[in-house]
């Protein structure tokens, strides 16, 4: 009878992560579902609510026919792929430099009093000042565009790393230091492992904040990317466009930040098994 009651419990621990799973799933569609009903409320019966008014905003059946007339048209894979390219190539830059910065001025005090002042200064740069500048930089303009979405994403990336490396305990490396390890395996066995979380946590705002600016980066000289259509979309004063160009940046960003989240717990399965006990 004990055995089959263990059994039991055994199956219900098995069933249980899986249900929390479903769960959570529903929650979230349910309240992207809540979020376009009061969108398509608001919009259809044209609320005016004195200072927000959804009077000339287009509805949800107009953006997805808006939507549905781009895919169509067959330039969306021109767009995508011209925006994609621009995003990521600035953002594996912005990689590269933001956790090598990081980890240096993270370990030594004179380059973080040497490097960290100008880049604290140029942080609160936003994306639409580098324009006029970056086109005197760079000859063509596809690299104007690589380097604002590297600007986007080079802040959070680097200062996440110097978080996650001030933060880790000295004691490690001292005991890693006591039992003889070498600088290099107290490198990639003690520093990298302790502030992995933090650089992830770092990469995923990184990769959203180069979507967020794509439009910024495609104003300059862009004919093609989802930036552009939006913008232009904007010009014209084609709202529903300008909607459906805001939705799959927002779907691209959301996307990308979860693929980076899923590498980080693939990378550190110490930090998942502790976080489901």
């Amino acid at each position: 009878m004990s055995s089959i009651t263990e059994a039991i419990a055994i199956s219900s621990e098995k069933i249980r992560p899986h249900q929390l799973e479903v769960e959570r799933l529903v929650r979230r569609i349910s309240s992207i579902g809540i979020c376009v009903l009061a969108w398509h409320l608001a919009s259809t019966h044209h609320v005016d609510l004195g200072l927000v008014t959804f009077q000339n905003v287009p509805s949800p059946q107009e953006v997805l026919a808006a939507g549905w007339e781009l895919l169509q048209s067959g330039k969306i894979v021109s767009h995508l792929t011209a925006s994609m390219s621009r995003v990521f190539s600035g953002y594996l830059i912005a990689v590269v430099t933001g956790i090598a910065l990081g980890l240096i001025i993270g370990r030594s005090r004179t380059s973080g009093d040497t490097l960290l002042p100008p880049l604290e200064m140029l942080r609160p740069i936003p994306a639409v000042a580098w324009i006029p500048l970056s086109i005197l930089m760079f000859p063509s303009s596809e690299l104007s565009m690589i380097f604002i979405t590297f600007t986007g994403a080079l802040f959070p990336i680097l200062l996440n790393t110097i978080h996650g490396v001030e933060a880790i305990d000295p004691r490690l490396i001292a005991s890693a230091r006591s039992l003889g390890t070498g600088h290099g395996a107290i490198f990639t066995e003690v520093i990298l492992p302790a502030a992995a979380p933090s650089i992830f946590t770092g990469l995923s705002i990184g990769m959203g904040t180069a979507w967020f600016c794509l439009v910024t980066a495609e104003m300059i000289a862009g004919q093609f990317g989802i930036g552009y259509y939006t913008w232009a979309s904007y010009t014209v004063q084609n709202y529903a466009e300008i909607v459906v160009g805001m939705l799959l940046i927002g779907l691209l960003g959301m996307t990308s930040s979860l693929a980076i989240r899923k590498l980080g717990n693939a990378m550190m399965p110490w930090r998942v098994s502790g976080a489901n006990k």
